[in-house]
């Protein structure tokens, strides 16, 4: 069976080749906006957002395993999503300095007969940042497409204090302890 992943990430798709030699990436096409909208549980909306990335992908290709995931990032109740400018990235990591917050993230896995989401929530608490840092930071990895405006597989782990999560791995986008296991449990090989 072949093994989809189901997002344009290079990130998640270089943490993927880690376990798995032959897989393949595909856009999965969902309105991200139209969710965003209709759920505010952090929780909630980062496992719907995975589910429908695969099932999309799925949709299109009835006969593969299909990854999904998505990640969610909550500090107070509230939802950050990608800053897409440098301003709002400036505020995102003035809001989330000196604070912990959670990153979630959850991964779909589902083929024909199988379906199962995998929620992971890393606890990270950011250092106290100096505006000068914040601008300096962003000029450097500009990390304007990731939630939270930083980029922990790159200079933005500098950014933290402390991460607490069951899978290191989870925090770049891919949970590759979990993904090893649900792809053994399905008879797929890794490696």
């Amino acid at each position: 069976m072949e093994i989809i992943l189901a997002s344009t990430s290079p990130y998640r798709r270089e943490q993927l080749q880690r376990i798995v030699s032959d897989f393949e990436s595909l856009p999965p096409g969902i309105d991200e906006d139209s969710f965003k909208d209709s759920i505010t549980d952090p929780h909630q909306l980062a496992q719907k957002l995975s589910y429908e990335k695969a099932r999309s992908v799925l949709d299109k290709r009835p006969n593969a395993f299909v990854i999904g995931g998505d990640q969610v990032l909550s500090i107070e109740g509230e939802i950050l999503g990608k800053p897409g400018t440098e301003q709002k990235a400036i505020q995102q990591l003035q809001r989330l300095s000196g604070k912990t917050h959670q990153l979630i993230t959850a991964t779909t896995y589902m083929s024909a007969n199988f379906c199962e989401t995998i929620t992971i929530v890393a606890k990270m608490k950011m250092r106290s940042l100096k505006s000068d840092q914040i601008e300096s930071y962003i000029k450097k990895e500009s990390p304007l497409g990731c939630c939270g405006s930083y980029m922990l597989e790159h200079s933005g782990i500098a950014l933290f204090e402390s991460i607490e999560c069951e899978d290191y791995t989870a925090i770049i986008g891919l949970p590759l302890m979990s993904s090893a296991s649900v792809l053994m449990k399905n008879g797929l090989s890794i490696f």
